[in-house]
């Protein structure tokens, strides 16, 4: 019986700096090294970790030796992982190597952009700040049984910052953040001091806002929101394991109209987003996958495992760390309609939607609901009052078939996934869009 084994090897390191209220609270860094080897043989896998590169051998020997055990002990039907084609990638190569930035530097800019925050608060009503630096570099080498050696670095660098105000016992926050791909370049492709105030003026417009409405409205998703919606409740339901567990309403979906004709979705690893990669982490070369063409329902996500089952390309098999690879998003959007922002506004009476805090999402039912960061009323396409406490509900298939306009001012957002235990770096994105009669304020 064919012996099967793939090897990653992963070194690096993350530096973090912290400054709260104004004062250190964070400057470390950690070092890491090690390798995973995964066997498999007939349709048993065997899994193994390694903290020093040095023992691979006993890893690979350890991985296919508990192939074989759970192999002859528990005969599971055979597992075939898709062929792939080797196609040699371009490697992004970092502008400025953070690590030849000073410490000082680093924590300079973390001065600036909290005396940024306070300018903003021009009543006094800042209670707390805190300013987050972080720059990440890791370098991975995948090779194994007919694999083709491949070799890069990624390096990954940005910041957060937030400021609370309150004001007669209410609080409230406001956030920013820049995360991308690359080193201390990333902070060009930014205005690192607006953000900081408009992490300020967030918060102090939350503090003034009013309560949400319930009910069912038109609305104008940001770009923010709606690349969480497509992430969270189109992404997730698109993964190949998950459409093979039973757990996806995307399940036998190829080929169907299953939103509007205005709705393309892409997962595309190669651009220079936070989700990016040029090779997954079963060494496939990284490609564009069109999920959603015009409302037609393409592909899913899949790794080697999954395409063999459910046809498709692989690609999209990562893992956090030295975790087992599984299928994950890499940076995954709505693409741009041909509408302005302001066309997509006009002669709506409805809510605006802006930001994410988060939600849930029932990938199996088709269900999710989203609490925004904030919203505004609109009346006859004019932005007006703020509100906040809101939230979007709804049925994922026919919130796609509700979107009626589609701008064509695409922006991402960076974030981290987590799935099966373990985290990886993904952007999001989406233009503007207009959804007809969603549920705003409560449960679908």
């Amino acid at each position: 019986m064919q012996e099967f084994y793939d090897v990653r090897e992963l070194h690096g390191y993350t530096t973090a700096i912290a400054y709260d209220n104004g004062v250190i609270d964070e400057v470390s860094t950690h070092f890491m090294s090690g390798a995973a080897v995964r066997a498999l043989i007939g349709g048993s896998y065997g899994f193994t970790t390694v903290d020093d590169p040095s023992l691979v051998s006993d890893a690979i020997e350890s991985s296919l030796s508990l192939a074989r055990r759970l192999n002859k002990l528990n005969p599971r039907p055979k597992i075939t992982l898709k062929e792939t084609r080797f196609v040699p990638k371009d490697v992004y190569r970092i502008k400025k190597n953070p690590a030849d930035v000073s410490l000082r530097e680093k924590q300079d800019f973390c001065r600036a952009i909290e005396a940024a925050m306070k300018e903003a608060d021009k009543d006094g009503l800042i209670k707390s700040t805190r300013v987050n630096y972080s720059e990440a570099f890791t370098r991975s080498v995948h090779y194994g049984t007919g694999e083709q050696r491949v070799e890069y670095d990624i390096s990954r660098t940005g910041f957060s910052c937030t400021a609370v105000v309150g004001e007669n016992g209410n609080l409230q926050a406001g956030r920013r953040s820049y995360f991308n791909v690359g080193g201390y370049e990333v902070f060009e492709q930014c205005d690192p001091i607006k953000l900081a105030k408009e992490a300020t003026e967030e918060a102090v417009c939350l503090l003034r806002a009013k309560p949400s409405p319930g009910g069912r409205f038109d609305v104008v998703l940001d770009q923010e929101l709606a690349g969480v919606f497509i992430h969270e409740a189109v992404g997730h339901a698109s993964e190949a394991d998950t459409v093979l567990d039973g757990d996806s309403c995307l399940e036998g979906k190829i080929g169907q109209q299953i939103g509007s004709e205005l709705v393309t979705v892409h997962d595309d690893p190669t651009i220079l987003h936070y989700g990016y990669y040029p090779y997954d982490s079963e060494g496939v070369p990284a490609q564009r996958t069109t999920i959603i063409e015009k409302g037609v329902m393409k592909a899913y996500l899949n790794s080697r495992e999954t395409a063999a089952k459910l046809g498709g390309s692989p690609g999209n098999a990562r893992a956090g760390g030295l975790a087992r690879p599984v299928v994950r998003m890499s940076n995954t959007f709505i693409d741009n309609g041909d509408m302005t922002k302001d066309e997509v506004f006009e002669g709506v009476n409805g809510i605006y939607l802006k930001g994410s805090r988060g939600g849930q999402v029932n990938t199996g039912e088709g269900v999710f609901q989203f609490n925004a960061v904030m919203g505004y009323l609109i009346k006859d396409g004019k932005i007006g009052d703020a509100i906040r406490d809101v939230s979007l509900s709804g049925n994922t298939l026919k919130t796609l078939n509700s979107i009626v306009r589609v701008g064509n001012d695409l922006k991402f957002n960076s974030g981290r996934c987590g799935k099966a235990g373990q985290g990886v770096p993904v952007g999001d994105g989406s233009p503007h869009i207009l959804v007809k009669d969603a549920v705003v304020g409560g449960n679908a």
